[in-house]
């Protein structure tokens, strides 16, 4: 086993605080819970450092981050401050705060800071047939090594307890420290899952006001736009409303509202005709609508526009 610990060193010129790495064995008593915990740490690099931090302890594979290596584990690394690079097997990825890097068994792969910017990482390296069947089942997979998944306080918490557990080594550390491992694994994937889903909310809004913006000059058929996005008709009268704060139909009436001012304010057609362009078959109606959403009448607004 090899350990390092916090103090504060200098480094080509620079102070700053050692991180905290430990590399582990197992027991075959351990071997038996299906996945164990190899390394974990964390490191702060500073801007103008070189990297991998020169520390003794790290074993020459680990070493070899900067410029390339292939493991025999699965690691997760953490950003949480600076920026840099990530490639894995020939794909190169911005590194930013709150992306989490996954390395696979067998992956050639590097990463490091921006010289001039440095970066805060925490890791964790883990093997066993657990870790391989989450890959076998899909939650892992190696097209998809990296996670945007932004600043976390929870994986952090779950970083630290880890570090806790194999700093101390109580009795059963190492189940203890993997059953952490699996949660990670599977925070990164609700955070991953909750991301997308924002973004399939976000898309159904702005297709839904695309097709309302088509068909201004119709009728509103809800039950066909769902249809067409592949929804039930609650689910994207639900997922509107929280984006927008408005039901799909009053949404669509404030953007008729919207254009029968512009239609008025070119002083070519009459309130009539304004009312019947946007599919209003009652002008009385559509004239009461219009104050109501603007505060001031057709026709006051028409006499606006033309003094």
């Amino acid at each position: 086993m090899q350990n390092g610990y916090n103090e504060l060193v200098i480094q080509d010129g620079v102070m700053q605080k050692e991180g905290f790495f430990r590399y582990l064995t197992c027991s075959e008593e351990d071997e038996k819970w299906q996945i164990v915990c190899t390394d974990a740490g964390h490191n702060e690099v500073g801007p103008n450092t070189s990297y991998p931090p020169n520390k003794e302890g790290h074993p020459p594979l680990f070493k070899s981050v900067a410029v390339g290596r292939t493991l025999n584990e699965f690691q997760i690394i953490y950003i949480t401050k600076g920026r840099g690079v990530f490639q894995a097997e020939g794909e190169s990825f911005t590194v930013v705060p709150g992306t989490v890097m996954i390395v696979f068994p067998g992956m050639r792969h590097f990463y490091k800071p921006d010289y001039e910017i440095g970066w805060n990482e925490y890791w964790v390296g883990f093997k066993g047939p657990y870790a391989e069947a989450l890959c076998r089942n899909g939650f892992l997979t190696r097209g998809k090594p990296v996670y945007r998944l932004g600043l976390q306080n929870s994986l952090l918490t779950i970083y630290d307890q880890i570090f806790e557990l194999v700093r101390n080594q109580a009795p059963l550390y190492q189940i203890r420290a993997s059953s952490q491992i699996m949660t990670l694994v599977a925070e990164i994937l609700a955070y991953e899952r909750k991301t997308v889903q924002h973004s399939h909310s976000q898309q159904l809004v702005e297709k839904t006001k695309f097709f309302m913006e088509e068909n201004i000059y119709g009728d509103i058929n809800l039950n066909r736009i769902a249809g067409m996005l592949g929804v039930s008709t609650s689910h994207l009268n639900e997922v509107f409303k929280a984006y927008t704060a408005m039901t799909p139909y009053q949404y669509f009436i404030s953007i008729k509202i919207h254009r029968a001012k512009e239609l008025l304010d070119s002083g070519d057609l009459t309130i009539k005709e304004v009312a019947f362009r946007l599919g209003f078959k009652d002008q009385y109606y559509f004239s009461r609508l219009f104050k109501k959403k603007t505060g001031t009448s057709p026709s006051r607004w028409s006499s606006f526009a033309t003094e």
